[in-house]
């Protein structure tokens, strides 16, 4: 059993930075891909970043060159740098880990997933 437990989330204006953080349980974190995932009112949940166990990112395109996905295994956790916010990234953000290391971005791939948090960018 994983435990992922986010936090970081809040309102910005337009332009503005946040950063999340997902501190996970378990004793083989560097083992897993951590995923980013965002789900606004009436949408579905979306693929935002992925990092695998090695070193490998991936970005959906609205958000190449403003959030930045990083892991501290060390510290069991993994971030999200959320750069040049626009209104049409609010939504819940939900972290999630995938302990048989696929390195998928697909919603199914995940086997754990934290709570959420809410971001919110005003124009």
């Amino acid at each position: 059993q994983v435990q992922l437990v986010e936090s970081g989330g809040g309102s910005v204006q337009a332009g503005g930075s946040l950063r999340l953080s997902c501190r996970a349980s378990g004793r083989t974190f560097s083992t897993y891909t951590m995923g980013w995932f965002r789900q606004a009112p009436g949408k579905e949940r979306e693929f935002v970043a992925i990092s695998t166990s090695g070193t490998s990112t991936s970005y959906i395109n609205s958000v190449k060159g403003r959030f930045t996905i990083s892991r501290d295994n060390a510290k069991n956790t993994v971030y999200l740098q959320m750069n040049n916010l626009k209104p049409e990234d609010t939504a819940v953000y939900y972290c999630a880990a995938d302990i048989r290391a696929r390195g998928l971005s697909i919603y199914a791939a995940y086997d754990y997933w934290g709570q959420g948090t809410q971001v919110t960018v005003s124009s």
